[in-house]
């Protein structure tokens, strides 16, 4: 009677182990086998982390083996089990891997394809077609659609994380991490000290350095000692945590009138405004987007102001850029002056200070919630509804939401909701940044997120591998936020790794770009474009390294081993 060798492997994670019983059936063109436990007697099967074998023997030929079935059934109380893969040797020495990476949970099972990429196309068999169709069917009722706040993102339907599918929540390690690298954080900031701060008045700049006693690194030093300092200021808006929002300016908008004669002290190039505007010398940041957002009032004890600014900066000859003018509002007026290097100086220094405030609204609520963290989610659960894990798309991205739906979940949970943190530490809470996120979604369209270059070195070679460059139409995909259009590559290259990159500066406890931990590809030619894409990815971190090494502040946000490979905090 054929004899086949069963290889199962359990995951290493917390947990992850069973002693659930475990059931296979296999799935052959020619037949299928009968159910088999998988036990080896006076051994602990199924443990954390644990690669074990067993035969299983078959009454007749089964042919091809198209499909490997696993169920889990209760032995005492149940017990969650986390099945990284299964490997079958066939009676004739052939192997074939069947990919998991799933948690059982329950009674439950599992039914698995080999680990090759298929497109629809490429399912001839009504076995392999059904099997496509009930997976896809399967995932839709988990993973559904809801609109957290009007005008926001489509948002997965759960109230809280324990509500989400097993797969996507966070696990045990990254449970604790989370809350090991929160405490750390507010450890570091004094929050819990210090909250006070935050919605009171500060007495003096002593206050201000307070807050950062305890955060002790080249950059954070650097920043504490020079903040003030105009030269600082601008430095922040490229090289700082939120570096999308400052343009070069092309024209003088009608609302900042400013003239050259109230920043002829800071031009050095004895040009005309309007000349260093012509030459590319002049750039702009814009907050109009924070125009009639309502400031924070949780507090009826607290008033809190949101200010509007528009700020001028000028590229001098030593190719730094620097503040030369700046409007706290939007309309011009009497009440509305335009604050100057040559104003007093704390007066000048106010002004700053409000423009800080605002890049921080904007960064915290725009650049990381909105773009980098509820855009990742969408094509988290549209890939989910929409691609089998057999799909080369799905293999490829699966790695870059890792956790991200969690995380978003414990924010609508604790930080975003009404009476999270955000009402209790931000002048846009209670509301304001509601209204921002719906403000930006108008702006935020699929040709907002393009990039027009060539599409990654990588990305091409896996595309190519299985010619998904004819493969068009994201209807599926890209409906919850802006309808069909595109191409599904161009859709890919949106997920990857965009948002992770805007996520870099201040993630914690993850997988960096290019680490595949799940081994979701078993073909020869992608592994081999994963491994050239590492070694590009080594090669711009030395040449980061080596720059950073002449930097009195090193830049380290787009350096690849920086880099998250989800947004997953």
């Amino acid at each position: 009677m054929p004899s086949y060798t069963v290889t199962v492997a359990t995951g290493s994670q917390w947990f992850a182990g069973t002693d659930d019983y475990i059931y296979l059936s296999l799935l052959g063109s020619a037949g299928c086998s009968e159910k088999h436990l998988l036990d080896k007697p006076f051994y602990n099967d199924f443990e954390r982390g644990a690669v074990d074998s067993y035969d299983v023997t078959v009454d007749e030929e089964l042919g091809e083996i198209q499909l490997v079935k696993i169920e889990k059934r209760k032995y005492w109380l149940h017990d969650d089990w986390y099945l990284k893969y299964i490997t079958l040797k066939t009676p004739h020495g052939d192997y074939i891997e069947f990919p998991c990476y799933r948690w059982l949970t329950g009674d439950g099972e599992v039914v698995l394809r080999d680990g090759r990429a298929k497109l629809a196309r490429d399912d001839q068999i009504h076995i392999l077609k059904q099997h496509r169709r009930k997976e896809l069917e399967t995932r839709q009722k988990q993973y559904r659609w809801m609109e957290w706040n009007p005008g926001f993102p489509l948002s997965i339907d759960a109230k809280c994380h324990k509500d989400l599918p097993r797969d996507i929540q966070f696990d045990s390690e990254k449970g604790v991490d989370f809350v090991l690298n929160y405490s750390k954080a507010m450890e570091n900031l004094f929050i819990n000290r210090f909250m006070h701060m935050f919605q009171s008045s500060w007495n003096d700049f002593a206050d201000f350095e307070k807050i950062f006693v305890k955060i002790s690194n080249t950059i954070s030093e650097r920043v504490m000692n020079h903040w003030q300092e105009d030269l600082m200021f601008g430095y922040q808006f490229l090289n700082g945590c939120n570096p999308v929002l400052i343009r070069r300016c092309t024209e003088l908008p009608e609302k900042l009138p400013v003239t050259t004669e109230m920043v002829e002290c800071s031009l050095e190039r004895q040009l005309s405004l309007e000349q260093e505007v012509q030459q590319g010398n002049i750039f702009i940041v814009d907050f109009e987007l924070l125009d009639g957002i309502d400031a924070n009032k949780t507090d009826p004890c607290t008033l809190q102001f949101l200010a509007t600014p528009i700020c001028l900066l000028y590229k001098n000859l030593a190719n730094k850029i620097v503040p030369i003018a700046i409007q706290l509002s939007q309309i011009p007026g009497d009440e509305n002056p335009i604050f100057l290097p040559s104003d007093a100086k704390y007066d000048w220094l106010l002004a700053k200070i409000w423009v800080r405030s605002s890049d921080f609204h904007v960064h915290q609520t725009i650049t990381h919630l909105l773009r980098t963290h509820l855009v990742s989610e969408v094509f988290g659960i549209a890939m989910y509804r929409q691609l089998p894990a057999v799909h080369p798309i799905f293999k490829l991205l699966v790695a870059h939401v890792r956790f991200t739906i969690a995380i978003n979940t414990k924010a609508r949970e604790q930080l975003i909701c009404e009476c999270g943190l955000f009402d209790k530490a931000n002048a846009t809470g209670g509301g304001g940044h509601v209204q921002m996120v719906q403000r930006a979604m108008k702006d935020l369209t699929y040709t907002s997120l393009r990039n027009d270059q060539e599409f990654p070195g990588f990305l091409q070679d896996m595309c190519i591998s299985f010619n998904l460059t004819t493969e068009s139409g994201v209807s599926w995909w890209m409906h919850p936020l802006w309808g069909s259009s595109g191409s599904r590559l161009e859709a890919t290259t949106l997920a990857f790794p965009r948002p992770s990159c805007q996520a870099a500066e201040g993630e914690y406890g993850q997988l960096f770009l290019g680490m595949y931990p799940e081994e979701h590809f078993i073909e020869k030619p992608v592994k081999e474009a994963m491994a050239r894409f590492r070694k590009n990815l080594e090669a711009i971190v030395s040449v980061i390294a080596e720059r950073n090494k002449k930097k009195q502040l090193p830049y380290y946000y787009l350096s690849p081993d920086r880099i998250p490979n989800s947004v997953a905090i």
